[in-house]
């Protein structure tokens, strides 16, 4: 009896550790991108052009399409988007797209849980309908790629690439109302570190805020870390010019060039030597 319960364990086993894997057609690609202070993830399957045409004969013009293959297309943001057409909320949606000759529209639809197409497309689920003009590229991308690029503190671009094709949908972010709170918490406690002071000073440098106010900021972070840290000296020196105090500037880029030299910070030493021989000509 013994014998033969080893004896099907051993075939199980052995059924289990035959099983076939062989790679997808439309590989899976996982994109995880902060833009901002946003954290934005998209799931999605890359088919390949495959010396196919794709738009207007795979892919007819005019349809809706499910962007890609296999499992929906899937993005989670976890903030606001802020397109041209409307804010697209926190959240996980699937993304459909719909190409023209000329142009493309892509929805946010609420229900992620279809295999392509819903089969029935309710309107209501539509989070946001966002177009984009096509952009003819020179060169042929094999793969669908899909990609936040074009980052900045408040703005990035979703870039949607396939064969000869590309179209961008800008958007905005709630970068600086997020910055500018924290900032607020961070300086407004019983401790406040010179770090802290110097992030402050170059987000408003920055974003061209208060200059007043985040040369303020700079020159505490200054007198709590010392000249030896030639980073926060650059800004101040920044800071100076940008407050039209040009002979205090050159004295602190002075300052940060020699504290680089010391650490052998050349990238350092190469931007306090051309700020020195620009703010030379204005003092």
């Amino acid at each position: 009896m013994k014998k033969i319960i080893l004896s099907s364990f051993i075939c199980i086993s052995l059924l289990t550790q035959a099983q076939v894997q062989t790679p997808k057609a439309s590989p899976v690609a996982k994109v995880e991108q902060r833009a901002g202070l946003t954290d934005i993830r998209i799931s999605y399957s890359r088919p390949a052009v495959n010396e196919r045409k794709i738009f207007g004969e795979l892919i007819p013009f005019g349809e809706r399409w499910r962007l890609g293959a296999n499992e929906n297309t899937k993005i989670t943001t976890s903030d606001v988007l802020i397109f041209s057409s409307g804010i697209l909320k926190a959240g996980t949606y699937a993304i459909f797209a719909t190409p023209k000759a000329d142009s493309w529209e892509i929805d946010f639809y609420t229900d992620t849980t279809n295999w392509g197409l819903p089969e029935k497309w309710e309107k209501e689920k539509v989070a946001l309908t966002v177009t984009a003009k096509v952009k003819k590229m020179p060169a042929l991308t094999e793969n669908l790629t899909i990609a936040i690029d074009g980052m900045e503190f408040n703005s990035a671009v979703l870039n949607i690439t396939w064969d000869k094709t590309q179209v961008s949908f800008p958007f905005t972010l709630n970068t600086k109302e997020k910055v500018m709170a924290s900032i607020d918490k961070a300086l407004s406690a019983s401790t406040v570190s010179a770090n802290d002071y110097n992030q402050a000073a170059s987000y408003y440098f920055a974003e061209q805020i208060d200059m007043k106010k985040a040369l303020e900021w700079s020159t505490k972070a200054v007198e709590m870390k010392g000249t030896s840290a030639y980073w926060m000296t650059r800004l101040k020196s920044q800071l100076q010019a940008a407050n039209g105090d040009f002979k205090g500037a050159l004295e602190t880029a002075k300052i940060s060039m020699e504290a680089a030299e010391k650490d052998s910070d050349q990238n350092y030493v190469k931007m306090n030597q051309k700020s020195i021989e620009e703010w030379s000509k204005k003092k």
